[in-house]
């Protein structure tokens, strides 16, 4: 099922995923069953999700990220395509068709992998107004706290903040 105006579009897999344009997403994916990433694989997507990110590149930009952890077997992601012409924005099926594509062809390299990496759907939501956002970054942030991978977020290294 598809939907589709001018500035909102609802596509239907198993999970919907709305996109209205000019919005901010948090996002998840997780690793195709529970794979777990080694920590040169985790640092392998923490740059590929920022390659395209207007912090690291002005003019080629595709989408903005406010805060990115990549997990053992997940990722959460808050981020805010950008336009790639008027009223054309990058779609966050494009998006993370790259991430995981490129990824999914370095990870073998830096780990004993062979086969899939991801699942093929993602979670996505339009964060709605500042207080989600404000949840949705705490959330990112205390994820690695939660799960034991360390004591404050500061310290894990695949965290990403922009501040």
């Amino acid at each position: 099922m598809q939907f589709k105006n001018r500035d909102f579009t609802i596509k239907t897999r198993n999970l919907p995923h709305w996109e209205l344009l000019g919005s901010v997403y948090f996002i998840t994916f997780n690793t195709w069953e529970k794979l777990e990433l080694n920590h040169s694989a985790r640092k392998l997507v923490l740059d590929c999700c920022l390659f395209f990110d207007q912090s690291q590149i002005e003019n080629k930009a595709r989408y903005h990220t406010f805060a990115l952890v990549v997990m053992p077997d997940h990722v959460h992601w808050l981020m805010q395509p950008l336009p790639k012409s008027d009223n054309k924005y990058w779609s966050l099926s494009s998006i993370l068709h790259s991430i995981k594509s490129y990824s999914s062809k370095q990870i073998p390299k830096v780990m004993q992998h062979i086969g899939i990496v991801w699942q093929v759907e993602r979670y996505d939501r339009i964060v709605r107004n500042n207080q989600e956002f404000i949840n949705f970054w705490e959330y990112i942030r205390q994820n690695p706290v939660k799960a034991g991978l360390t004591e404050i977020p500061e310290d894990y290294p695949f965290l990403w903040e922009e501040f």
